[in-house]
């Protein structure tokens, strides 16, 4: 009998009212075998809680069998319900120890009012908190100028290649792409007006003064701002932060410093060369597609597009690794001593600094919009 496969029967009783019969072995290798039968047979059960439940019958009703039953009533006991003294013992342990059903309460005006205000003053503690990090940077390059021989320099140089010589396999390839792409794609536009050789200045202007540098910088902020965060919020994980401070050792001095030098030395180097590669990978594709020679495009290039937006680019650039570097650094001191902490900061820090690059760019467009053009 404790074997016997479970059964689920719905009866009428003399009253009228429906009432459901269980019976056989309740329990988990019972069910198993037939569980989706099982389970499409109560979920069909029409108003569970407003029916009569028999329990009698059932030989064997173990924690599983119980769980599914409280999870067909919805949680709440039935209307009528008859038991044994054991299956009752049962069910009441697995209501115990079941989480009641939380239902998501609905939202106020009141309360998006708060969670607006929360984040605005979230918002506010990351700007302070970029700005005194701004202000011990400056303080630090004062330091660092009256005693130079003294400076973080075998720090810096090691962020420089992390930072820069790394980077340009990965830089090279996106420029070379997003040249490729745009010279195609401007090409079929160009070749219904008759225009084929604007496609130097188009490609010129575009890529030296705004494609060049956004593309460095985003990359730099996906692939060296997370390290820079990652790599200062282990050392809070760590305790190494802690154990600056109990040594006496500037955190800013030691950790900020050398990552902002690094970032605004690398990001103009990084995004000259990202430029070469999209005007490159634009000079084959327009070579391919329309016929213009390379020796055209650069005898071309540097009467089409001044040097002033060089100068504005590789200014934007430095503008940008100082940001990016910046960001990090917040980011990273901002970590609490736990896993999630430090993954979470590592994608806000991303996030944060491309939205950041974005933003300036756009203030960078507006301001010198009469410089080059």
């Amino acid at each position: 009998m404790p074997d016997a496969v479970p059964t689920l029967t719905l009866q009428t009783v003399p009253d009228g009212a429906p009432h459901v019969v269980l019976g056989g072995s309740w329990s988990a290798a019972r069910l198993a075998a037939n569980w989706r039968g099982i389970s499409q047979a109560l979920a069909d059960l029409a108003t569970p809680q407003a029916l009569q439940w028999d329990l009698r019958a059932i030989s064997r009703l173990d924690h599983t069998g119980a769980q599914l039953l409280w999870n067909t009533w919805g949680h709440q006991w039935p209307a009528q319900l008859q038991w044994q003294p054991g299956q009752r013992a049962m069910l009441e342990r697995v209501v115990r120890f079941t989480a009641p059903a939380v239902q998501p309460a609905r939202r106020t005006l009141w309360q998006l009012f708060l969670r607006l205000g929360e984040q605005l003053w979230q918002l506010w503690d990351h700007l302070v908190g970029l700005l005194a990090l701004t202000g011990q940077l400056l303080l630090d390059a004062v330091t660092l100028l009256r005693a130079p021989q003294r400076g973080p320099w075998r720090d810096v140089s090691g962020h420089l290649f992390r930072i820069g010589a790394r980077a340009l396999p990965v830089t090279a390839l996106v420029g070379f792409t997003i040249g490729v792409v745009l010279a195609y794609l401007m090409s079929r536009q160009l070749r219904l007006f008759g225009a084929d050789t604007f496609i130097v200045n188009i490609l010129g202007l575009s890529i030296i003064r705004e494609l060049g540098p956004m593309l460095a910088a985003i990359l730099i902020a996906g692939r060296s701002g997370s390290a820079i965060t990652a790599q200062i919020g282990v050392m809070r994980v760590t305790e190494e932060l802690d154990a600056m401070r109990v040594m006496g050792i500037a955190r800013g001095y030691r950790l900020v410093l050398p990552r902002a030098i690094a970032m605004a030395v690398a990001m103009p180097l990084i995004s000259v060369w990202t430029t070469l590669a999209a005007l490159l990978g634009g000079m084959l594709a327009a070579d391919v597609v329309l016929g213009v020679t390379p020796a055209y495009f650069f005898a071309t290039l540097p009467l089409a597009v001044a040097i002033s937006n060089l100068w504005l680019a590789l200014g934007k650039s430095v503008v940008f690794g100082l940001l990016i570097a910046l960001i990090g650094c917040h980011y990273g001191l901002r970590v609490k001593p736990n896993t999630e902490s430090l993954g979470q900061g590592t994608t806000a820090s991303v996030v944060t600094a491309i939205t950041v690059v974005l933003l300036v760019d756009a203030v960078f467009a507006v301001v010198f919009k009469n410089i080059g053009l």
